[in-house]
């Protein structure tokens, strides 16, 4: 693996100057593109919708299979690489977050850990399969036609409507409209914003408006787990990600995640991982 000083981010910008990209693809061209990107986070939303075959890839330190007729997306800033294929075909689209509705991205964005492949029957994959087609057709179009953009637009909120609704069934109870998982949304949303420069659990209370102890009280509710749990998991999932994936130090990394005295920022890291920074690197490394 070739390491660079921070980890690479793709930005759809550098791609298209219309925010989406889609195209059909097959094992041929999952494995190449795979080589070619590497590992790499993206600043937008990636969605799969796979035909047939099966793949693996890693998502910040989870190996992800997915295998025949499924759906599956990588949020912006997760850590990924595409690890094999085998007779694999399907749909591959990339959309700005800001094409993606807030009320599908509060659906995609409910686990507070690793996304899973949403597996399709036959009907849900010939609705997917066609408003892809639909849209990949579209997007191939020439751009200098009445409402390009507008179509454009219509067809990729239908498609993503269509994910949203898959990842809304495969998680459907009665939990989803309780004021605690709105809470645990709204934590999740200010966590990934501001865990480098807020860290005490108070601040995210007084965000939300609500006292620590109800802050706790949803959190563990709907997740089984602390606000200070949560805190926590970020800063060390960032730390990996970093120790892993960039050649900074640990000094370094402790800088880029808001701590000056980086020996408190190693106990913390092997409190929660169980070994030290540099014992995590050198063991992902051998």
């Amino acid at each position: 693996m070739t390491k660079t000083k921070h980890i690479p981010i793709h930005r759809i910008k550098n791609e298209t100057n219309i925010g989406m990209e889609i195209h059909c693809v097959g094992e041929m061209k999952v494995h190449d593109e795979g080589k070619t990107l590497g590992i790499h986070r993206d600043d937008h939303y990636i969605f799969f919708l796979t035909e047939k075959g099966e793949g693996s890839l890693t998502v910040d330190f989870t190996e992800i299979n997915i295998c025949g007729r499924a759906l599956y997306y990588i949020l912006p800033g997760q850590v990924h690489h595409v690890l094999n294929a085998y007779h694999a075909s399907g749909w591959f689209v990339a959309a700005d977050t800001s094409l993606v509705p807030p009320h599908y991205r509060e659906i995609f964005e409910n686990q507070l850990c690793i996304q899973q492949p949403y597996p399709l029957n036959d009907e849900q994959f010939k609705q997917c399969e066609s408003t892809a087609k639909l849209l990949h057709q579209q997007f191939e179009s020439d751009r200098e036609q009445p409402f390009y953009t507008q179509l454009l637009y219509s067809l990729l909120n239908t498609f993503i409507g269509y994910v949203a609704t898959g990842y809304c069934n495969s998680n459907q109870n009665s939990a989803t409209a309780s004021r605690p998982y709105q809470i645990t949304q709204q934590f999740k949303k200010l966590l990934r914003l501001h865990f480098v420069e807020n860290k005490s659990p108070t601040w995210y209370a007084d965000q939300l408006m609500i006292s620590e102890s109800y802050l706790n009280e949803a959190l563990k509710k709907t997740t089984g787990f602390s606000v200070t749990y949560w805190i926590t998991h970020e800063i060390v999932l960032e730390a990996k990600r970093l120790l892993h994936y960039s050649q900074l130090n640990v000094k370094e990394i402790a800088h880029t995640l808001g701590y000056d005295d980086h020996t408190y920022f190693s106990r913390l890291f092997k409190r929660s991982a169980q070994q030290t920074p540099l014992e995590f690197r050198a063991e992902y490394h051998k």
